[in-house]
């Protein structure tokens, strides 16, 4: 067992959700916030996979430990792809999650193609260079109008007709069961058991 590491994120609703997903996975989990100083990663991979190893290398040649970082976002099949790997700036540098939802909902107007999918893609890094990778993802569709108060980001536009609900009205046991972190997670915890 990894004994530390550290997590390449300052979203606590990503945070949350990773420290119950990795729950005795490793020791301990610490979370960027926490680091005095930590390295300002830009984030500008064409794909999630080179964004999440990008920060998970700078992260663990800083903090001398193992690191984990995941680039993930929704890719929406009539917006061909978008937002993608730009996810949380959709709607500009800084953007609050009403306005990445509201301009989501702009560019898809009434179209009848509403199918999307979360994807997350997960790099552990330790700081002598060895590398693993999972991804995970989850397939849904975009509602016109939010429903739901938990979760963050896209949640409450992003509807699971399994259940008949968005992601942001299903309880936070079930979303860590099925979404795409949960099943990148899964994917990772394989690989390091193998």
């Amino acid at each position: 067992m990894i004994e530390m590491i550290v997590l390449a994120t300052g979203n606590k609703g990503k945070v949350r959700e990773f420290e119950g997903l990795l729950r005795g996975v490793f020791g301990s989990i610490v979370p960027l916030y926490d680091l005095e100083s930590p390295p300002e990663v830009i984030e500008d991979g064409d794909t999630f996979r080179e964004n999440a190893l990008k920060k998970a290398r700078a992260l663990a040649s800083f903090a001398g430990i193992p690191a984990l970082a995941d680039d993930s976002g929704l890719e929406v099949e009539a917006l061909q792809g978008r937002p993608g790997v730009y996810s949380a700036r959709y709607a500009g540098e800084g953007a609050t999650d009403r306005e990445n939802i509201d301009k989501l909902l702009a560019e898809l107007g009434s179209a009848g193609n509403r199918k999307a999918r979360f994807v997350c893609f997960l790099a552990l890094v330790t700081p002598e260079g060895k590398e693993i990778t999972a991804e995970g993802s989850c397939e849904g569709a975009i509602l016109t109008e939010s429903r739901g108060q938990g979760g963050f980001g896209y949640d409450p536009v992003f509807f699971l007709p399994e259940y008949n609900k968005t992601m942001a009205e299903i309880p936070a046991q079930l979303k860590n069961e099925i979404s795409h972190r949960a099943r990148a997670c899964e994917s990772l915890v394989r690989l390091l058991n193998q």
